[in-house]
């Protein structure tokens, strides 16, 4: 079973209903402040950690003089607007006392599904926490529309936690975790303490949002599951009412912790390896070695380009005797990539008018 303690790099979901109160609309700035000490308390344990956060609409709303019923897409965009501002400052100034950095990111499902932005999204929270920084990510709910929508901090908390590598994924809920049935209509449900696979029956436990302020219940939970212990991060469920959430779960506090399938990096590269490379990069002998030995495929090592690909499209890496000893995504477009072949690192500003990145193929996006 998974531990608080053991995490590495942590996820965690803060939903509207626990940052904002529902009467009132307001910030519940004492919750946050011990949400805040949490986060450096996990932080001197050496954990990166990553807040998923809701609460911009129901604090943008109140600012506005909105009604607290349904609102328009247009309402909604722009209480996000203004309530982004809030929110983002929120944080800054309950985790700047700790001598943290944040920073705000906002994201959409288009972000995940195209390679290109999927890339970027994942080299610049790779730099963040690299930098010591705790990003707040929310949804881009000032621009997203229903085709473009998570829908739910749920499951973008686990996509998150799987582009970023996550090993540990924390929903903050309104309950304690699964449980056999409802059980706030049903004395008899019990609670379900470890998940090790996601089962038909496991998903048919699975209720609605339970607060007028969610847009997930378990059935969103179950399905960020899913998508986090496939890519190798277990989750947990449980309650996020109490002062000090982290804290109380680290102590052992009830929750519902469902089974990581694999781990972070091994998912990751199975997911590359499936992919069908839309061009070839040949290396030479000594660029082949580097690549065994875990380096990554930097431009003086290529000798020759063929296919025709973009930005973030599975290449396939081979030798000069046309064997192909890997695959992974390139951090360039055929132009650009034809221009920096055979060249120093230190060239790339020179020859393509931009400082780009010193690996065509950085390690952690390539399996041999």
């Amino acid at each position: 079973m998974a531990a608080l303690s053991d995490a590495k790099r942590l996820v965690v979901k803060i939903g509207s209903a626990l940052l904002v109160d529902a009467d009132t609309g307001k910030l519940r700035r004492d919750w946050l402040l011990s949400l805040a000490e949490d986060v450096a308390t996990m932080r001197k344990l050496g954990t990166d950690v990553v807040l998923v956060s809701s609460g911009s609409i129901a604090l943008g709303r109140v600012a506005l003089g909105l009604p607290m019923t349904a609102l328009s897409l247009e309402q909604s965009q722009a209480s996000a607007a203004v309530g982004q501002i809030q929110l983002a400052r929120a944080y800054e100034e309950v985790l700047a006392p700790h001598g943290i950095t944040t920073a705000q990111v906002l994201v959409t499902l288009e972000d995940s599904a195209d390679r290109k932005r999927y890339l970027n999204s994942r080299a610049t929270m790779q730099t963040l926490l690299s930098l010591g920084v705790t990003p707040i990510v929310n949804e881009n709910d000032t621009i997203a529309t229903d085709e473009i929508r998570f829908g739910d901090n749920d499951r973008l908390a686990a996509q998150v936690a799987a582009t970023i590598g996550a090993d540990q994924l924390v929903l903050l809920s309104d309950v304690d975790g699964l449980y056999t049935a409802n059980p706030q209509i049903n004395n008899d449900a019990e609670h379900i303490d470890i998940v090790s696979k996601i089962t038909p029956d496991i998903e048919a436990m699975a209720g609605d949002a339970a607060s007028a302020l969610s847009k997930g219940g378990m059935r969103t939970k179950i399905m960020a599951a899913k998508i986090a212990t496939e890519a190798g991060c277990a989750m947990a469920i449980t309650l996020g009412s109490p002062n000090n959430p982290l804290k109380t779960l680290y102590s052992g506090a009830a929750a519902t912790w469902f089974t990581a399938q694999t781990d972070p990096q091994m998912a990751r590269k199975r997911w590359i390896a499936t992919m069908k490379p839309r061009g070839i990069m040949t290396v030479d002998a000594g660029a082949a070695r580097a690549l065994k030995n875990g380096k990554s495929l930097l431009p003086a090592g290529v000798t020759d380009l063929s296919g025709d690909f973009g930005r973030g499209d599975p290449i396939g890496i081979c030798t000069d005797d046309g064997t192909q000893i890997g695959v992974g995504l390139t951090r360039y477009t055929l132009a650009e990539a034809t221009l920096i072949k055979g060249r120093q690192s230190d060239d790339i500003e020179h020859l393509l008018g931009y400082k780009g990145r010193a690996a065509l193929i950085h390690r952690d996006d390539m399996v041999l």
